[in-house]
């Protein structure tokens, strides 16, 4: 059984980790504000930007013409995963959950005879892979000097990306995320950004005359749909960081006063305990005299 330096020396280090969650959960909710407003802000152009292109994608459908991006590079073979993770750890299942997506679908791809290559886009989501898929890695971006994530960053990784399809080194390109819905709820995703792939009625309905023509068009918007499509990844990433981290913290919190409570208990008894004892003794000497 503890002594009662022992417990008290235990429940001041309980309130000392108490006070670090806490002070975590209060930067994660500034943070989480101004990473939400971002990746809100995103989505609109991401998804006006992505229904133009089904449309003009639509129009060049089996054209000798297409771009490569779109057409792809006629093999399914080599598959590159892009799996964005954290920098750093603290927030709950978030860095698992992607990893844990993006490891079952190589290990699908592995089964199918397919070769995998990855690459990873933040700490975390590499440390968790090492051990597997560490014969897979093919790079690294490590943004954990970023303090703020900009259209610079997710430009940089599509370079990576388009120049490993155009140089025939991946034939299909597929991102790994999670997608922020609210502060306790962050979907993992997977998203194929080559070649290009658009949801079954992204399409515009509108009709458009195109000058230059829709090939011409798509050869110059694809690239940058692949930047874009990383770049709201990136955000929505941050956002989903911070909403986990913020739960996370919380709960930890909680489950500190909770200790502290029955730390607080036990020690109350041990020492009413041992002040009964001494008491016993005290009686039984007075009675012995």
């Amino acid at each position: 059984m503890p002594s009662l330096k022992d417990l008290k020396n235990r429940i001041n280090s309980v309130k000392n980790t108490r006070k670090i969650t806490k002070a975590m959960q209060m930067v994660a909710a500034a943070k989480l504000r101004r990473a939400q407003e971002a990746a809100e802000a995103g989505r609109p152009y991401a998804e006006r930007m992505n229904a133009v292109m089904a449309s003009l994608a639509a129009g060049v459908a089996g054209s000798e013409g297409a771009p490569r991006l779109l057409a792809g590079s006629g093999k399914d073979q080599t598959h590159l995963l892009v799996v964005m993770t954290a920098e750093r750890g603290l927030c709950g299942g978030f860095n698992s959950s992607i990893a844990k997506l993006a490891r079952n679908h190589a290990q699908e791809l592995a089964a199918a005879g397919k070769t995998v290559k990855i690459l990873t886009v933040g700490k975390k989501g590499r440390e968790q892979l090492k051990r597997d898929w560490g014969h897979a890695f093919v790079g690294h971006v490590d943004l954990s000097e970023v303090k703020r994530i900009g259209y610079a960053n997710a430009a940089a990784v599509a370079r990576q990306v388009t120049a490993a399809f155009d140089g025939g080194e991946a034939d299909v390109v597929t991102i790994f995320y999670s997608r922020f819905q609210s502060v306790i709820s962050q979907i993992p995703t997977a998203t194929q950004i080559i070649p290009a792939k658009f949801e079954e009625g992204a399409a515009t309905s509108a009709l458009y005359d195109y000058e230059p023509t829709e090939e011409v068009i798509l050869a110059d918007l694809l690239p940058r749909n692949v930047a874009t499509q990383i770049f709201t990844a990136l955000l929505e990433n941050g956002a989903s960081e911070q909403g986990a981290r913020m739960s996370a913290m919380d709960n930890a919190t909680r489950n500190a006063g909770d200790m502290i409570n029955k730390l607080t208990i036990q020690f109350n008894r041990s020492r009413q305990a041992a002040i009964t004892k001494e008491l016993i003794e005290i009686i039984s000497g007075a009675e012995a005299l």
